[in-house]
């Protein structure tokens, strides 16, 4: 039976090579170790990490653990990468963004009813980039789908969980108060507000 030392010495190694982040599950299976265990393990490699400061640190994602850099070294990376062309997303993809991320599940009526503006366009482009997703029906007239951001979303802007979200008491008094001059046009303009875009 392999020791303990010797299980988180091969999670090290399976999350650098993997490259995405790597299951717990998927971590149990192939060390022949529980769930219980790989948690424990990934969760104390975590730590470990973090309590040494190092340049790259173990970021949780759900049920997934991944390798990623300190925010504090963003400038320094990017320097180091420049010229990058960074993605971004549109004033109103970021809009519906956050519609969802702080009310999902939503349906696409209940996100059009707030922003005033159809969405299907800037949602079938948010679902493309793998930001959203579908997460089940309504129960109202009609059944409509209910859609809830993805591990994803969680991943590009830095969250562990979706309760890491900064607080907004009134979603629909910020968006209306914001500049709409923006069109649906499919460009990426600014990133989403409040949030650390890590390099990974």
């Amino acid at each position: 039976m392999n020791s303990k030392k010797t299980i988180k010495s091969a999670l090290e190694s399976m999350m650098y090579v993997w490259g995405q982040p790597l299951e717990v599950k998927t971590a149990a299976e192939v060390c022949n170790i529980s769930k219980e265990d790989a948690l424990t393990y990934l969760t104390e490699l975590r730590e470990e990490y973090d309590k040494e400061g190092r340049g790259i640190m173990i970021r949780q994602i759900g049920k997934s653990f991944q390798f990623a850099t300190r925010p504090e070294n963003a400038e320094f990376i990017e320097r180091l990468c420049t010229p990058v062309r960074v993605r971004k997303l549109s004033q109103s993809a970021l809009e519906v963004l956050a519609i969802v991320a702080y009310k999902q599940p939503v349906t696409k009526a209940e996100i059009d009813s707030i922003r005033g503006v159809k969405c299907d366009r800037v949602m079938e482009g948010l679902a493309a980039k793998g930001l959203v997703e579908e997460k089940g029906r309504s129960e109202a007239v009609g059944r409509p789908i209910l859609y809830g951001t993805t591990d994803e979303f969680l991943k590009h802007f830095g969250f562990s969980s979706i309760k890491e979200l900064p607080e907004i008491n009134d979603l629909e008094g910020v968006l209306a108060s914001g500049d709409d001059e923006y069109e649906d046009d499919g460009s990426e303009q600014m990133k989403f507000p409040e949030v650390n875009d890590e390099h990974v």
